[in-house]
């Protein structure tokens, strides 16, 4: 990988991982179109470290709170009646989907899931989810003419279905296309969670999946000598800075605004790549490498 390709993949990663439009899947794309190489599933989680560093940093007000309260309730059981202590708990029962079908499906998200066939089918499928649960979101907030406005959940009404429901949700996420937050955030949506509240937990979720995936990435890497280092370290510190002007501009988007910019977008590009495969213009595993 050149610095100028590791330069274009790390602002992609930074721009895409926030949004509900799947980083994984654009720089699938990205390295296709340009006619490189599939940076890989390895070079994602990597990268992905940087983002998750953004997030660390921007809630970290957040983060202090629930490690503190989650750590105390260890051994303080009161302690476990506290929202933050509460979160933390939930945060790992979560996380336990992604966990397990992360290990289960290591081959197929390394494989066959990277076909840009089944990339194009997430991007629409989960496009119009996105849609249908901005919709409900949309009609509970305005209300109608019939019909009073409807007060959506906020992260203390988190209980532990919920918790494993969102996921579930984000475990989708393992085929590019899906979208990490598109899909905990659609999922938070449809169980009546506010915007903020839905796209806030989402946040916070994917910080022991990233982190985890990410260092056990690092870990083959290291010992397989398969990454070049210099250029993925320094995509992911333009991830990183990218990612965090990309988070402060999106939660101050969401509490205001529709998804439907984003469902058209994603609808929009799974049928430009549908297109693109079907008239030969690109392989559906364009950019692999042979190994």
């Amino acid at each position: 990988m050149s610095w100028f390709q590791s330069l274009v993949l790390g602002l992609v990663q930074g721009l895409t991982e926030f949004l509900p439009v799947s980083s994984s899947a654009h720089l699938r794309l990205t390295a296709a179109f340009a006619g490189w190489d599939d940076p890989g599933a390895a070079f994602t989680a990597i990268t992905q470290l940087g983002t998750e560093a953004a997030v660390l940093i921007y809630f970290r007000k957040d983060v202090g709170r629930i490690l503190s309260a989650w750590f105390r309730s260890l051994t303080n059981k009161a302690m476990r009646a506290d929202h933050d202590a509460r979160t933390g708990w939930l945060v790992i029962v979560g996380s336990i989907p992604i966990g397990v079908l992360g290990v289960t499906l290591k081959d197929h998200i390394e494989g066959p899931f990277r076909d840009l066939r089944v990339t194009a089918t997430m991007l629409i499928v989960m496009g119009i989810v996105i849609g249908i649960a901005d919709r409900l979101a949309a009609r509970d907030e305005t209300g109608g003419r019939h019909r009073a406005a409807k007060q959506r959940k906020v992260l203390e009404d988190l209980n532990t279905k919920d918790g494993l429901l969102f996921g579930i949700c984000q475990a989708m996420a393992l085929v590019p296309g899906v979208s990490r937050s598109g899909a905990t955030i659609s999922g938070g949506l449809f169980m009546g969670y506010s915007r903020a509240a839905a796209a806030r937990y989402s946040f916070l979720l994917a910080m022991p999946a990233v982190l985890a995936s990410g260092t056990f990435e690092l870990k083959d890497a290291a010992a397989e000598g398969h990454v070049s280092w210099g250029p993925t370290v320094f995509a992911t510190v333009i991830a990183f800075a990218v990612g965090y002007a990309v988070i402060a501009w999106f939660m101050k988007f969401i509490s205001h605004k529709s998804f439907m910019p984003f469902v058209w977008y994603r609808i929009a590009l799974g049928l430009t790549l549908f297109a693109l495969v079907s008239g030969d213009v690109l392989s559906p595993h364009a950019g692999e490498s042979a190994g």
